[in-house]
């Protein structure tokens, strides 16, 4: 059964790249996007502030390493990733961008009056 899944990622943007990045995510490549969504990829935003760059997306399927690896192993993908790669400066050793963990998540109910 699937069930949706939330997950942030954190990456820092090299400044003498800031523009070349907006510029390719202004008009990312239909495959790229097709990958996202066909490996269960939902609602993926990535948002600016100075310089660092703060991706959400939601997970609607079932194995979400199967899923990113499927991503990985794409040649269109990888190829996008040899344009948007040098404009980070990676957080971690595996990958250019860093998970986040969840605090706090805004449900359709209201919990209890403390």
């Amino acid at each position: 059964m699937e069930r949706q899944q939330r997950y942030g990622i954190l990456t820092r943007l090299r400044p003498d790249k800031r523009e070349e990045y907006l510029r390719l995510h202004a008009d990312v490549w239909p495959s790229v996007e097709r990958m996202l969504l066909d490996a269960n990829i939902r609602n993926f935003t990535i948002f600016l502030h100075d310089d660092l760059l703060f991706g959400y997306y939601e997970y609607t399927g079932t194995d979400h390493a199967a899923d990113q690896a499927r991503i990985a192993a794409d040649p269109e993908t990888q190829r996008w990733w040899t344009f948007t790669d040098p404009c980070q400066e990676p957080m971690t050793a595996d990958s250019p961008w860093a998970p986040m963990q969840e605090v706090w998540h805004l449900t359709s109910q209201v919990t209890q009056d403390r």
